[in-house]
């Protein structure tokens, strides 16, 4: 990768992962951007799901899948108050990542992955949401895209632990 090329890290999980205070430490840099959820109106509008929020959603994501990919992997918007960006986070739901989307992109991606101990996601997930299914809580999907981009890459993905995070962020 070329110095001035930017970085672009999809963070993925599942939900109830502590994904957004990530989200929101990588975008507290500098030289960071961060898009929260970008497949979520996509997802919503393609499973009829009835989630919290669901209509802004809708009303203000973009779903169609492939204006999302061009998105991630077009330039990167300049923060006003930051100024130019070098790194994209994008904080993305596993579960999202529906069948088919086509997943080429990753390749153009640094993938990481956050992960969390399942009773806890579960337990935690409950809260807001009775009865999730296994799709629901993304499981499944984290670890076929991993296995995705660990094929497609060649190399092993980085997997964070929500744990480690919490316990000693500085370490991480």
């Amino acid at each position: 990768m070329c110095q001035d090329e930017p970085i672009r890290i999809a963070m993925w999980s599942g939900p109830r992962n502590i994904s957004t205070a990530m989200m929101r430490a990588w975008g507290n840099r500098s030289d960071t951007f961060v898009i929260d959820e970008p497949f979520y109106a996509f997802y919503l509008k393609t499973t009829g799901k009835n989630h919290p929020g669901a209509d802004e959603v809708l009303a203000h994501g973009e779903t169609d899948w492939r204006k999302v990919v061009a998105r991630l992997m077009g330039p990167i918007p300049e923060l006003r108050h930051k100024g130019p960006s070098q790194i994209f986070y994008q904080k993305q739901m596993t579960h999202h990542l529906l069948p088919e989307i086509d997943r080429e992109w990753l390749v153009g991606v640094t993938n990481c992955f956050l992960i969390r101990d399942p009773r806890e996601v579960i337990l935690s997930y409950v809260k807001k949401q009775s009865d999730p299914t296994l799709e629901d809580l993304g499981f499944v999907q984290q670890a076929e895209i991993f296995d995705w981009v660990r094929e497609k890459t060649a190399s092993m993905p980085p997997v964070i632990d929500a744990r480690d995070v919490q316990q000693n962020p500085e370490q991480v």
